[in-house]
């Protein structure tokens, strides 16, 4: 039953950001230098629920194998604590076995993300998805690498502002609007709840961003090996590319 939970919610993430997937990759091959197109949601349902809804309940079914492995360590290794009158090697033991879990985890879903980011534009099973996006990934890791983090950094800038903002908001409500502010000792409570909540509504929002700037970079790599250099992508995209261009010249 545990097993089953875990694979409901992982098989459910897969859809929504494999939906998003879709939607980034039809946006970049529908688009070229000369008009942007458009990103089509529909083909996202279809392809995920139609489909591929095998291949993605196959690779959240090795993410929640995964997590129950974790899961069972964790039990088995609080128990082994307790029996062991917390020993120091086997508090080393278990840290050390729960840290190469988690690494485990964390490379395996990111490689079954790249194997759903290539199957949005090849349409391929997805165990080849997950091989050849692999090797995307090796092949063009600078790439990978750099916009990962620069789309960490987007959104990591977007919550702090979104938190603030709403922070803000709350503290012009409150006085002068509602005059709480006089009736209250601390403000600190309504900011914890509400910076919590927005920061909670925000990361569930933006992970999809993520997922779509993976879908777009593979869209590159896959339209910079066919073509030589690439050939759809929207017309600002173009821009910056002879910007870069012209910057190393």
């Amino acid at each position: 039953m545990g097993f089953g939970i875990l694979w409901i919610l992982a098989f459910q993430q897969a859809k929504v950001g494999f939906i998003a997937m879709v939607s980034a990759s039809s946006y970049y091959f529908d688009s070229n230098k000369k008009k942007a197109g458009h990103a089509s949601v529909g083909m996202g349902f279809k392809f995920t629920y139609l489909n591929h809804s095998g291949s993605l309940a196959l690779g959240s079914g090795i993410i929640a194998f995964l997590q129950l492995i974790r899961i069972i360590f964790h039990y088995l290794a609080e128990k082994a604590e307790k029996a062991s009158m917390e020993n120091p090697v086997t508090k080393i033991i278990a840290r050390c076995g729960d840290c190469c879990l988690t690494c485990l985890e964390k490379c395996t879903d990111y490689i079954n993300t790249s194997g759903y980011a290539y199957m949005a534009v090849s349409g391929d099973k997805f165990c080849t998805s997950a091989w050849n996006g692999f090797l995307l990934n090796l092949k063009h890791a600078a790439k990978f690498g750099f916009a990962k983090f620069l789309a960490a950094l987007f959104i990591m800038i977007v919550k702090l502002a979104v938190v603030i903002l709403n922070c803000l908001t709350l503290y012009f409500i409150m006085a002068k609007v509602t005059k709480d502010t006089e009736e209250l000792d601390s403000l600190v409570a309504p900011f914890v709840f509400v910076g919590v909540v927005t920061y909670m509504a925000t990361s569930i929002f933006f992970g999809l961003f993520d997922e779509a700037v993976l879908a777009l970079m593979t869209c590159l790599c896959i339209d910079s090996d066919l073509n030589g250099k690439p050939k759809f992508g929207p017309p600002t995209f173009h821009d910056e590319l002879k910007f870069f261009g012209s910057g190393r010249n």
